[in-house]
């Protein structure tokens, strides 16, 4: 894979490559800053804050077929609002959105490792190449094929490479923990690249018998429940021991773990039969504050919960765009009692563009 300058020139001139990637770019004619005049611009104190959407997805369909999944077969990968062009500009400047970092769940875990290698390939080069494009409005996370640790740890070097910020995991890889020994290659080029991973969950698919029915519980329940084992792990399978240089962000703030850690705090005293003396070195909850969290949670004494539980400067703003969960993620932090001008400057762009490399805003913004 090609480095970064390389490579961009390289898709600059080729043609039809920035009319492709996820659904990449129904923009052609568009401004790169989106429709002029438009914007929502957010102030604190005064000030101009940049925003940053840490939690925003997108698909490349072309990937989609070497998986044998074409794009229209399935709901969830046939969905306009997932297309990177004039319509989710225009979205992102009617709420405020400065920065989207863009990633896709992971749906290639079973693939062998040639086609898992030419997929994430492909889409590395159209998230890049996209980047480049509009590099005001979008960075975005890295794809891996985590069931094989080697060839992720190398696709996460070469997606650096390429001017992507991380990776986006999923909470499991076909059923195992993201935590076992296995992908601790991958967990320690993480850590040498200062390397932001972002897991978003999968849902639970051994539950899915008793989340069928009304109320949407395979996603209500199940992905933060999936998220809150896979953090779980992680810290009770030593791997924030092993990795403590590790920058992680969880989805939907954290699900079930920052408002039940207590409970992690005192399961090893209760049962130590069912405990390794050796792991976790730390309380349980004293681990949430090393790890960050999107500010998906709803309400204001949700958000002020989580902030309690980790600290303010674990917080960044996530939207789940275009998944209809929220319109209003800018205001929901600028709302918030009880905090600082500082700390929600923070929790809205400013810690997000530190852990994602984003420049200040443009002269223009």
């Amino acid at each position: 894979m090609p480095h970064r300058r390389g490579f961009l020139k390289a898709m600059a001139g080729a043609s039809g490559v920035v009319a492709a990637g996820c659904s990449l770019l129904d923009a052609a004619g568009q401004s790169k800053q989106g429709a002029a005049g438009n914007r929502r611009k957010v102030t604190l104190g005064g000030r101009r804050v940049q925003t940053v959407d840490i939690h925003a997805h997108c698909v490349v369909p072309e990937a989609l077929t070497l998986m044998r999944m074409p794009s229209g077969s399935s709901a969830r990968w046939d969905n306009p609002q997932l297309t990177i062009g004039p319509d989710r500009l225009r979205v992102m400047d009617e709420q405020g959105i400065d920065v989207e970092a863009l990633s896709i769940n992971p749906f290639w875990y079973e693939a062998e490792r040639d086609v898992a290698r030419q997929l994430v390939q492909l889409q590395n080069e159209k998230l890049a190449a996209l980047c480049a494009t509009y590099p005001d409005r979008f960075v975005a996370f890295a794809s891996v094929a985590l069931q094989h640790p080697d060839l992720a740890a190398q696709q996460l070097e070469d997606g650096k490479k390429l001017g992507l910020r991380g990776a986006a995991i999923g909470g499991h890889v076909n059923g195992e923990e993201i935590s076992a020994p296995r992908f601790d290659p991958f967990w320690a080029k993480a850590e040498e690249l200062g390397a932001p991973i972002f897991i978003h969950p999968q849902g639970i698919p051994e539950l899915q018998k008793r989340l069928q029915g009304n109320g949407y519980l395979s996603n209500v329940i199940a992905n933060p429940l999936e998220t809150t084992i896979a953090l779980s792990h992680l810290i009770f399978d030593g791997t924030l021991d092993r990795f403590p240089g590790l920058k992680i962000c969880a989805a939907h703030g954290g699900g079930y773990l920052p408002s039940y850690s207590a409970r992690s705090d005192h399961g090893c005293a209760t049962s130590p039969a069912d405990c390794n003396p050796a792991s976790p070195k730390k309380h349980p909850s004293e681990y949430l504050r090393q790890l960050y969290f999107d500010s998906l949670v709803f309400t204001p004494e949700a958000l002020r919960h989580l902030v309690a539980e980790c600290g303010a400067s674990q917080i960044v703003m996530g939207t789940d765009w275009p998944f209809p969960w929220t319109t209003t993620a800018v205001d929901h932090i600028l709302n918030a009692p009880g905090l600082s001008v500082d700390e929600k400057r923070a929790m809205l762009g400013g810690t997000a563009s530190k852990l994602l490399g984003i420049g200040t805003l443009p002269k223009q913004g």
